[in-house]
C-alpha cells in the first residue's frame, strides 16, 4: 500500500529555513505528481506547490513562490520542500500528497508535520 511519511518539521525563527522530506513507498511514482499542502489552525488547507515526478517540473502557490523550492530524489523515492525566508504566517501543519498526473484529486496523503515560525 502507498505510504507517504513527512519529516523535518520544527520550530524556527522568522527569516530562517527548514527542509521537509516526504518519503514515498508502496508503488512506482514515475507517473505521479507530488504535492505539498499546509493547514493552519482555523484556516482552510492551502496548496503550497507540486512536482511532476518524472519531468521534475514544479509549480508553486503565490504565497510561497520565490521562497520555497520542491525537489525530488528518485533513488530515495523522496520529495523535498526547502523553505527559506520563513514568516510567522508560514506556521502550519504541512502535508505531502500524491496523485496520478492524469487525475485532479490527490489520492494519497501523509500524516503531516508541524512547522512553527516564531518572531
Amino acid at each position: 500500500q502507498v505510504q507517504l511519511v513527512e519529516s523535518g518539521g520544527g520550530l524556527v525563527q522568522a527569516g530562517g529555513s527548514l527542509r521537509l522530506s516526504c518519503a514515498a513507498s508502496g508503488r512506482t511514482f514515475s507517473t505521479y505528481v507530488m504535492g505539498w499542502f499546509r493547514q493552519a489552525p482555523g484556516k482552510d488547507r492551502e496548496f503550497v506547490g507540486r512536482i511532476n515526478w518524472s519531468s521534475g517540473m514544479t509549480y508553486y502557490g503565490a504565497s510561497v513562490k520565490g521562497r520555497f523550492t520542491i525537489s525530488r530524489d528518485n533513488a530515495k523515492n523522496t520529495v523535498y520542500l526547502q523553505m527559506n525566508s520563513l514568516k510567522p504566517e508560514d506556521t502550519a501543519v504541512y502535508y505531502c500528497a500524491a496523485r496520478n498526473r492524469e487525475a485532479v484529486q490527490y489520492d494519497y496523503w501523509g500524516q503531516g508535520t508541524q512547522v512553527t515560525v516564531s518572531l
